[in-house]
Order: C-alpha cells, then structure tokens, then sequence
C-alpha cells in the first residue's frame, strides 16, 4: 500500500485583492485503502486532492508519495497516482472509447494492434464492451465516465483519487460507478458530495474552511458532518 503525505502542506492563491489562502498548512497522513474527503463547496477538498498528484503544487511545506517529493517527481508520481475528474470531458481526448483507452497504453503497449486488443479488454473489464468504435459524444453520462475511469485505470496506478466522480450522474450510474470504485484493488482517495458512499470508506477527512476539521472513522466523520451542515 503507498503512502500519501501532507507535510505542513498549503496553498495560498494571488487574486487581485491579495494572497488567499486556499488550504491552511495541512499534516496528513493518508495510508488507508479508502479514504474520503467530505465537506461544502469550495473548502479545499479538491486541492487537497489534487496536491495529491501535482495538479496543484503546495506553497508551504510538501507532499510526498512513499519517499517521492511530488514537486520533484512529478512524472513518475502521476504514473503512481491516477486521476478522474468530475467531468469526463476533462479526461476524453480521443474520438472513440477504444481509441481513448489505447491512448493510456501507448507507454506499456508498443504494437497498436495489441494496444487495441487490450483496450478492448479494459473496455470490457468496465461494463463497456462492444463500444470500442462507438463516438465518446454518444455514450451516456454513466459511460463517459466510466470511460474516464477506464483510460486511468488501464495505467495501473498505484493510487486513484476521484474528484466527485459521481455528481453529473443520475441515482444508477452513480450507484454503479461508486461501487466500482470501492471495488478496485488500488488505495482510493475519494471527493465526494455523496455521503452515503463517503460512509463506505475507511476514513474520512472533513474540510471546511481550508482547513480539516474532522478525521476519523468514515461513519463517524460523516454522521458529525450531517449533524453541523
């Protein structure tokens, strides 16, 4: 299992009134299988989680993978750490699904036709057989981002962190992508606005403010956010 740390790790923003403060220093230490970040809109959750892989750098203190500086070893911690965003047009550059997947592989699988053999089975492995041709613009919301997930997942990463991977998604396929992701054999860091599947987890962290308020037993740090929301 990797291990995820903050140390005394924050970041502060210019904007045009001044340094804002987007997360206060923050020491974490992130080593459970399923670990999810609860809390409003705009209380730092997703720049923690994207501290996590360097899609944000901290301005104070470091975050490190295992033994790894992210700030230093940006390529090979993005190899380790995987990434889905809210939406899946963020992650979907390729025409069609089975192109999007074989685009993941390029590094592990030199042959294109192999590539597409495996990127069909990634497909399959995702409930998306039979839609390797299909156009990324007609599948549904479910599909795309199970997609998405697909094309991280076909990396291998060590780590997944999900920034709500669930909030554009009607009940079932929220339901359907939030239990493959408890599912998957990586360590799961999880931003999520669903509490019921936050209260799936092991650990949850609440954010409020730039800062963690709340650490503790998924459960228990969920029931308290219901009760003071």
């Amino acid at each position: 299992m990797s291990r995820l740390r903050l140390e005394s790790a924050g970041v502060v923003v210019e904007t045009t009134d001044g340094p804002l403060e987007v997360l206060a220093p923050t020491t974490l230490d992130l080593v459970e299988d399923r670990v999810a970040l609860v809390g409003p809109n705009g209380s730092g959750k997703s720049t923690i989680a994207r501290l996590l892989n360097g899609l944000v750098e901290a301005t104070t203190g470091r975050v490190l993978l295992d033994d790894l500086d992210v700030a230093r070893h940006g390529r090979e911690v993005r190899r380790r750490v995987g990434f889905v965003f809210t939406d899946p047009a963020a992650q979907l550059v390729m025409p069609t699904a089975a192109e999007d997947v074989a685009l993941s592989l390029r590094r592990t699988h030199r042959d294109k036709a192999v590539r597409r053999r495996v990127a069909e089975d990634v497909l399959a492995a995702h409930g998306l057989a039979g839609l390797g041709d299909r156009s990324v613009h007609a599948l549904s919301g479910g599909q795309r981002q199970l997609l998405a997930l697909a094309g991280v997942l076909a990396t291998d990463p060590d780590v997944l962190v999900a920034d709500e991977p669930t909030t554009l998604l009607d009940l079932a396929n929220a339901r359907r992508v939030g239990d493959l992701l408890l599912g998957l054999r990586q360590q799961l860091v999880l931003v999520t606005h669903d509490l019921d599947l936050a209260a799936r987890c092991d650990r949850a962290l609440l954010v409020d403010g730039g800062r963690v308020v709340a650490d503790g037993a998924a459960g228990e740090v969920v029931a308290h956010y219901r009760a003071t929301a």
